[in-house]
């Protein structure tokens, strides 16, 4: 394998989310240990190095420039976790240097440096094992953290589901929990997609039933509501940096649901009334406005109905 590879095996091994697997972190740890690909891995050294040293070593001996401007994305996505995984230290040298000063240095901390050394021998999975339980996995660190902050979500059936942390899945969660009790009391969830997990909650059967093939899923708005009382489809789209359901959205699902025998809602959320102004102009006739901030309301475009599906175009 190449040393490339063998780095990227080495950070793997040691825990390090699947952010840090990739070819930015394991030239920076060859960087940091000092290694060219004709070097044995027995050969790790400890230099002091700078970002811009550790640039400098993979533009030399691995021919790979990075812009200048890369500096940061190195510092923030590599440099920031191979501290918290205990890889690395920083101005062990002067430990006073101040954090943003140009002179700041990272070096491989001395268990890390073993780690590395044994790679390629019988003891490596045992060292680097040693390693992680006395450091801790980043990636298991890191996977908590996201679980600790997750988005419950309690279903119209009652069961619950968790939403990866975020706005946009708040105003999600805020659609199933505040505007279904409101507007679509009887009605289910079809889909609930997520910032994360795309198909949080898909029911394929129901789907199927309502015309909607399994391929174009992922074509489908942010919340998908169906009330079989009245034979409603609710299309919803959840909106914080993304468009309203627009002209262009609305006429993109119409071609989809041509087989679809419900009758058709579009509403599109906003979060509060100002997030709404920016979108106004953008939201397409014949549809609902829902504002969080006013969750009793709707604002409807157009006067003909006060809320459901309207006739379809051109029938």
């Amino acid at each position: 394998m190449s040393k490339r590879e063998d780095a990227l095996e080495i950070v793997r091994s040691l825990g390090l989310p699947k952010q840090q697997q990739n070819e930015r972190s394991t030239l920076t740890l060859l960087a940091l240990a000092g290694l060219s690909e004709a070097d044995a891995w027995s050969r790790v050294s400890r230099p002091l190095l700078r970002i811009w040293d550790i640039m400098g070593w993979m533009r030399e001996h691995y021919g790979k420039d990075y812009a200048a401007n890369s500096r940061e994305t190195i510092r923030r996505q590599t440099i920031h976790q191979f501290e918290q995984a205990r890889l690395i230290d920083r101005n062990p040298d002067v430990p006073t240097r101040p954090t943003n000063s140009g002179d700041t240095v990272y070096q491989l901390t001395a268990t890390a440096a073993e780690v590395l050394k044994c790679f390629g021998r019988k003891n490596f999975a045992t060292t680097c094992a040693k390693f992680v339980a006395q450091h801790g996995s980043l990636a298991a660190a890191y996977s908590r953290a996201r679980n600790l902050v997750k988005v419950p979500v309690t279903l119209p059936d009652g069961s619950q589901v968790e939403l990866s942390p975020g706005v946009h899945n708040e105003l999600q969660r805020l659609i199933v929990t505040e505007f279904a009790a409101r507007f679509a009391p009887n009605a289910v969830v079809a889909y609930l997609g997520d910032t994360a997990d795309k198909r949080l909650v898909l029911d394929a059967q129901l789907l199927k039933e309502l015309g909607i093939p399994e391929w174009n899923h992922d074509k489908l708005p942010d919340v998908v509501l169906y009330e079989r009382d009245r034979n409603w489809l609710f299309l919803i789209e959840a909106v914080t940096s993304h468009g309203p359901v627009s002209a262009k959205r609305h006429a993109e699902l119409e071609a989809m649901l041509t087989g679809c025998p419900a009758g058709r809602v579009y509403v599109t959320a906003f979060l509060d009334f100002g997030a709404f102004k920016k979108y106004a102009a953008d939201v397409v006739w014949e549809s609902e406005v829902w504002i969080a901030q006013f969750p009793d309301h709707m604002i409807h475009f157009d006067g003909e109905r006060f809320l459901g599906p309207y006739p379809r175009r051109g029938k």
